[in-house]
Protein backbone atom coordinates (compact mmCIF):
# COMPACT_ATOMS: atom_id res chain seq x y z
CA UNK A 1 0.00 0.00 0.00
CA UNK A 2 0.98 3.62 -0.89
CA UNK A 3 0.42 6.83 0.91
CA UNK A 4 0.27 9.98 -1.16
CA UNK A 5 0.81 13.91 -0.63
CA UNK A 6 -2.71 15.51 -0.53
CA UNK A 7 -1.37 18.86 -1.45
CA UNK A 8 1.81 20.43 -2.46
CA UNK A 9 4.09 21.18 0.47
CA UNK A 10 7.55 20.53 2.82
CA UNK A 11 7.79 17.48 4.30
CA UNK A 12 8.14 19.20 8.51
CA UNK A 13 8.23 15.40 10.12
CA UNK A 14 8.85 12.02 9.35
CA UNK A 15 7.50 10.26 12.34
CA UNK A 16 8.09 7.07 11.73
CA UNK A 17 10.66 4.83 9.71
CA UNK A 18 11.51 2.16 7.75
CA UNK A 19 10.28 -1.21 9.53
CA UNK A 20 8.10 0.27 12.50
CA UNK A 21 4.64 -1.59 12.63
CA UNK A 22 1.87 1.04 12.12
CA UNK A 23 -1.95 1.29 13.01
CA UNK A 24 -4.96 2.55 11.40
CA UNK A 25 -5.02 6.36 11.91
CA UNK A 26 -1.40 6.38 13.45
CA UNK A 27 0.18 9.75 12.26
CA UNK A 28 2.69 9.22 9.79
CA UNK A 29 4.43 12.77 8.03
CA UNK A 30 3.60 16.13 9.27
CA UNK A 31 3.17 17.81 5.86
CA UNK A 32 3.87 22.14 5.64
CA UNK A 33 2.47 24.26 3.45
CA UNK A 34 1.27 28.10 3.37
CA UNK A 35 2.60 27.74 7.45
CA UNK A 36 -0.20 25.34 8.31
CA UNK A 37 0.87 21.95 9.16
CA UNK A 38 -1.13 18.57 8.06
CA UNK A 39 -0.73 15.26 9.40
CA UNK A 40 -0.51 12.17 7.31
CA UNK A 41 -2.19 9.23 9.07
CA UNK A 42 -1.80 5.51 7.58
CA UNK A 43 -5.15 4.01 6.14
CA UNK A 44 -4.75 0.79 7.30
CA UNK A 45 -2.17 -1.40 10.06
CA UNK A 46 1.35 -2.54 7.72
CA UNK A 47 5.26 -2.79 8.36
CA UNK A 48 6.70 0.22 6.96
CA UNK A 49 8.87 -0.70 3.58
CA UNK A 50 10.28 2.57 1.57
CA UNK A 51 10.11 6.29 2.47
CA UNK A 52 11.04 8.27 -0.28
CA UNK A 53 11.63 11.94 1.09
CA UNK A 54 13.29 13.33 3.43
CA UNK A 55 12.35 16.32 6.08
CA UNK A 56 12.92 19.62 4.10
CA UNK A 57 11.93 18.03 0.61
CA UNK A 58 9.63 19.80 -1.28
CA UNK A 59 6.85 17.62 -2.69
CA UNK A 60 4.07 17.60 -5.44
CA UNK A 61 0.03 16.69 -4.84
CA UNK A 62 0.00 12.81 -5.48
CA UNK A 63 3.49 12.01 -4.80
CA UNK A 64 4.76 9.35 -3.15
CA UNK A 65 5.60 9.20 0.90
CA UNK A 66 5.55 6.33 2.47
CA UNK A 67 5.46 2.21 0.95
CA UNK A 68 4.03 -0.11 3.84
CA UNK A 69 2.52 -3.61 3.41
Amino acid sequence: MTVTSPLSGVVFKILVKVGDSITTGQDLIILEAMKMETNIVAAGPGTIRNIPVAEGDAVSQGQLLIEFE
